[in-house]
């Protein structure tokens, strides 16, 4: 798993509302705080006041927990060329910046 930072755009004091969202869809797909913290390069306290302020609450299943990597737009695309990579997954892919993130559960897992 690869971990890469990217730049937050600040306006003031405020963190701009895409980095908010991103934030919190990546918290509703499974992600941790932390995570999600060393992902977007925002503090996880700000993620844990965001999905406060906004009443986030994302279905309790001890047992999910999705794997992600962050690609490139060249390895975003070699990786879906790859049959066994998505056979029996469920994959969401997101926008970082530059990057893309792509986020991967097994369907059929037990």
């Amino acid at each position: 798993m690869c971990n890469y930072f990217f730049t937050v755009n600040k306006l003031g004091k405020k963190i701009d509302d895409y980095y908010v969202n991103k934030a919190l869809q990546l918290y509703l797909e499974g992600l941790t705080y932390r995570e999600i913290e060393r992902i977007l390069g925002i503090s996880h306290v700000s993620i844990m006041n965001w999905v406060k302020k906004y009443n986030i609450k994302r279905p309790y299943n001890s047992e999910y927990h999705p794997t992600y990597k962050i690609l490139n737009a060249l390895e975003l695309s070699s990786y879906f060329q790859s049959p066994e990579n998505i056979k029996g997954a469920g994959v969401i892919v997101t926008e970082l910046g530059d990057k893309f993130m792509l986020i991967k559960w097994e369907r059929f897992k037990e």
